[in-house]
């Protein structure tokens, strides 16, 4: 028999009579559609499809498909109208191979998902590629996704390393603080385009592990027991969650020289002065007062 879980107004429903299970404290739908799944095929079913317009969902199917027990055939029918497509998740698996699939967990997260910030300037196919470029960053991202609470030392400097080869392939640089300086004094780069600071990088990837590794890692549990997100990148500020972007000074209080805008006149709109709230410098472009 076939059965079909549909994602609906942020909560997984099941058709074909099933009524899930008794007790589950998922917040998010995109989990327990997968808690849902584990259970009906211990009752013997082997052929799941689900609906839905989440990635988040793909990604959890391809990085889950193995670890659900006697689930033979995984499908979703992803998106909607024009867009509508069928796609086999298992035949995605085979593709990607046990290792790769695995890890999917951990490069949606470190490349960005609705809890962990993106790069600024570079998608998911740039990242995607860097990946292909570099197979050693596979256990990396296992690792993340495995043992999120014991990020090593070796992991962070191959997330490094990732993360330099999306904003530069061709770098020889293990060091991203180093990839930056070059960037900026060699290759031109503006600040907008440099890659985060190792520091940065370290807090980055402390929210990749808590999402991918004690979230959705724990996919396949009814109750989740997770730790404090002040132990993985965040920070509580007025009763609300934020991102502990870095330890180290804001740029444009500790370099402000270095910030200019190419405007031509009224710094405005997207104008990057602007938008950080700093006053003008020397360097731009525009005739704005520079002691505002």
């Amino acid at each position: 028999m076939w059965y079909r879980v549909t994602l609906k107004n942020d909560r997984s429903d099941l058709s074909g009579g099933h009524k899930g299970l008794n007790v589950c404290n998922h917040e998010e739908a995109d989990t327990r559609i997968f808690l849902h799944i584990d259970d009906i095929t211990k009752q013997g079913h082997t052929s799941v499809m689900i609906k839905t317009v989440d990635t988040d969902v793909v990604v959890l199917a391809v990085a889950l498909f193995n670890e659900i027990p006697n689930l033979q055939q995984l499908f979703i029918a992803f998106g909607t109208g024009k867009n509508f497509r069928t796609i086999e998740i298992h035949s995605l698996v085979q593709s990607l191979g046990p290792l790769k699939s695995r890890a999917l967990l951990g490069f949606h997260a470190f490349t960005g998902c609705d809890t962990v910030s993106s790069f600024n300037g570079r998608g998911k196919k740039s990242c995607w590629d860097a990946w292909k470029s570099f197979e050693e960053s596979t256990e990396a991202f296992i690792s993340i996704c495995c043992d999120p609470s014991s990020i090593s030392s070796n992991v962070l400097k191959t997330l490094e390393r990732f993360t330099i080869l999306c904003y530069n392939r061709t770098s020889e640089n293990i060091d991203i603080n180093l990839e930056r300086k070059d960037l900026f004094t060699k290759k031109g780069r503006t600040i907008e385009g440099l890659p985060p600071t190792g520091a940065a990088i370290y807090y980055h990837t402390l929210r990749a592990a808590y999402q991918a590794g004690q979230i959705w890692a724990q996919s396949r549990k009814a109750e989740l027991v997770l730790p404090s997100p002040s132990e993985y990148g965040w920070v509580l500020e007025s009763g609300r969650w934020r991102p502990y972007w870095s330890n180290l000074p804001e740029a444009g209080t500790a370099c402000r020289e270095l910030i200019k805008c190419s405007c031509k006149l009224n710094c405005k709109g997207r104008c990057s002065c602007y938008k950080a709230n700093l006053p003008c410098t020397a360097l731009c472009q525009c005739d704005c007062d520079q002691n505002v």
